[in-house]
């Protein structure tokens, strides 16, 4: 598991090197996810991060109530996500976090399957923050490959969650595929 463990950090790192990077001016700009600007990009990541002590804790979904709903971005966005990423990543540190047993909202799932799913979204969004905000879009390569051979194990591609996949060569590379498989041109 601490190859996991190892592959979220890389994965935080990634998306965090972004959001330090955002401008003032920038937090309207579309980003490759066409519902959402880079403001409202962060606040997902954000809350994602804010949900993890809760769930790892045991928390179920309902109790939660809307506590981590809306904008919990507040004044200072790039702070609120420091706190909420270190708080997350802490929770993930505990001895057996990645043992135990989540509730999620499709159902209760193996904490591992929720590290992944979260080690997943970083990285796609940290290309798609970067993207938005003009920055480096070249993410670790061990990191992509690594969430590649997952996301095509468990089927991702076409999942209702992204837009279709788009084709690419056979010999794309692995970021290339990545991103093709969640539906995004890179």
């Amino acid at each position: 598991m601490s190859d996991l463990l190892d592959l979220h950090v890389q994965a935080m790192r990634e998306f965090d090197h972004r959001v330090r990077a955002v401008e003032m001016t920038q937090w309207a700009e579309p980003t490759p996810c066409t519902d959402w600007d880079v403001h409202d990009l962060v606040n997902h990541l954000v809350g994602e991060q804010l949900w993890v002590p809760f769930l790892l804790a045991g928390g179920r979904i309902e109790e939660a109530g809307d506590r981590y709903e809306g904008d919990v971005l507040g004044e200072n966005p790039i702070a609120t996500w420091e706190v909420a990423s270190r708080e997350s990543r802490n929770a993930w540190l505990q001895p057996g976090a990645t043992e135990r047993t989540v509730h999620l909202s499709f159902g209760d799932a193996h904490a591992s399957l929720y590290l992944w799913q979260m080690t997943f979204d970083l990285t796609v969004h940290a290309w798609d923050l970067a993207r938005a905000i003009g920055a480096d879009e070249t993410l670790d390569p061990a990191l992509t490959n690594a969430v590649l051979g997952w996301a095509e194990e468990q089927g991702l591609g076409g999942a209702p969650i992204f837009a279709p996949p788009v084709p690419v060569p056979d010999d794309a590379d692995p970021q290339t595929r990545l991103l093709a498989l969640s539906g995004r041109r890179n």
